[in-house]
């Protein structure tokens, strides 16, 4: 294979890695906002909660946990864990052909 395609293919797997890591970021950006009692009135907080509450849609309610937080932090970080992990599974993959 050309050193051209691999050029390429390492150029889609860090952009592969690094969207995983924006998207662990702003889940645990909630999961911060949560624990420290962000005023939701706030723009940037809605902006952070809704894309959280997106992004986590699959695993937001996983968990019954009696307490709260450890619902948010269960659930969002189930969801920011599982994207680090497939973000930069594929991205090594990509790297290594």
């Amino acid at each position: 294979m050309s050193p051209r395609y691999r050029t390429g293919s390492n150029s889609a797997g860090t952009v592969i890695a690094v969207v995983a890591d924006i998207m662990a970021v702003i889940l645990g950006l909630w999961i911060l906002m949560y624990l420290l009692d962000a005023n939701r009135a706030n723009d940037l907080v809605r902006l952070v909660h809704d894309a959280a509450d997106w992004l986590a849609g699959w695993s937001r309610d996983l968990f019954t946990f009696d307490r709260a937080w450890a619902r948010v932090v269960a659930g969002y970080g189930l969801a920011a864990v599982v994207y680090l992990f497939v973000g930069h599974a594929i991205a090594n993959r990509m790297h290594r052909n």
